[in-house]
């Protein structure tokens, strides 16, 4: 059975695609060089055992990047915020489907964090959810 972090990975990916019109379906795990701006990186992910004796539950940390740099139409920061709010109202409580392996119980944003890249141009926003699986 694979780790919960690869079918989170997938119903995350799904999710914001469909929920997120801001980045333009670009919702990604490699950035390539000559991405567009605005967009979400789907980043690192940490798998614990939850302890329980009586199931085998995992426990999910996801980090999720948002990118953002000034437009005329889009103003930097402002932008990275809007869309950390959107993918924090994406997922905050969803409810994802992880297919037959494992059972979703829950997923909770966890914080946010907002950063100006060194670059003097980017803005950054940082991610940090927690979700709990089962395996079926």
């Amino acid at each position: 059975m694979a780790d919960p972090s690869l079918a989170l990975h997938g119903a995350i990916n799904v999710r914001l695609r469909a929920d997120i019109a801001a980045v333009g379906g670009r919702v990604l795990d490699h950035v390539p060089s000559d991405v567009s701006f605005p967009y979400i990186e789907i980043g690192e992910f940490q798998t614990l055992d939850d302890g329980a004796q009586c199931h085998d539950g995992q426990e999910v940390f996801v980090t999720l990047h948002v990118w953002s740099r000034p437009g005329d139409d889009r103003p930097g920061q402002v932008e990275a915020k809007t869309i950390a709010g959107a993918v924090r109202g994406s997922l905050h409580e969803a409810a994802l489907d992880l297919g037959a392996d494992w059972q979703f119980l829950e997923i909770a944003h966890q914080d946010t964090r907002y950063l100006k890249d060194p670059d003097g141009l980017t803005s950054h926003a940082v991610l940090t959810f927690r979700a709990l699986t089962a395996a079926v």
